[in-house]
């Protein structure tokens, strides 16, 4: 069966990263971010080759997968009649220097991942890839072969855990499914997960006291309880 075409939306530090990782991985990615595609073309030979650089347009609709690797608060520019029936692997994280000083898209009752599967209603949302840094994805691959890193994944679809689970393992990571998508919450910034690039056992380590941590106390302050 045929590898999915990936695509990613953003060629900044994560997004190229991510392209790198997916054509070592033997897949097509096709490429773009807000600058034209004569300007990218020449960035992305260097820092990815072998990608192939297309208008955001032309990404949505050529991709089978699509990773979100923008600032967070660009997903009110996402077309959801565009992502209709599309995986979306969300990356994004809330943050201060590009998202402003106060979040006002998510919060401690509502993760958003959840957010941006509202936005986009008609497609298949997973966060992924959002928890570890980008500097050290390829580290960590190329570190650890014999001991993959845990990439933590969360979804409402169970029909897409295969291929989600598929394509981290091709990038050289161990799938670990945290469930449906408002335990992604767990892997925002000021979690204890979140920068962490750690084996499948000290994640789930640290998932078992996640609610002994200053973000899991928060988390029961603002929702009356535990995610369940």
């Amino acid at each position: 069966m045929a590898k999915p075409i990936i695509g990613i939306l953003g060629a900044g530090k994560l997004g190229s990263t991510l392209a790198r990782l997916g054509v070592q991985a033997g897949y097509d990615i096709i490429i773009a971010n807000r600058h034209p595609v004569s300007q990218l073309n020449w960035i992305m030979a260097t820092m990815a080759p072998g990608a192939t650089v297309m208008t955001a347009e032309e990404v949505v609709m050529n991709a089978d997968v699509i990773i979100l690797a923008i600032p967070l608060s660009h997903y009110r520019n996402l077309d959801p009649e565009a992502f209709a029936g599309k995986i979306a692997l969300d990356a994004t994280n809330y943050w201060f220097e590009v998202d402003g000083t106060t979040n006002t898209i998510s919060d401690l009752k509502k993760s958003s991942s959840e957010v941006i599967q509202e936005h986009l209603k008609d497609s298949l949302v997973a966060k992924a890839f959002n928890h570890m840094g980008y500097h050290d994805l390829e580290i960590e691959v190329d570190r650890h072969p014999h001991e993959k890193r845990a990439m933590a994944y969360a979804t409402n679809h169970d029909s897409i855990r295969p291929t989600v689970e598929e394509i981290i393992t091709n990038f050289g990571f161990a799938p670990f499914d945290l469930g449906a998508l408002r335990f992604g919450l767990y892997l925002e910034p000021g979690s204890p997960l979140f920068g962490e690039a750690i084996t499948t056992e000290e994640f789930k380590e640290k998932i078992d006291h996640i609610y002994d941590s200053s973000f899991g106390k928060k988390i029961i302050e603002a929702r009356g309880g535990e995610i369940k």
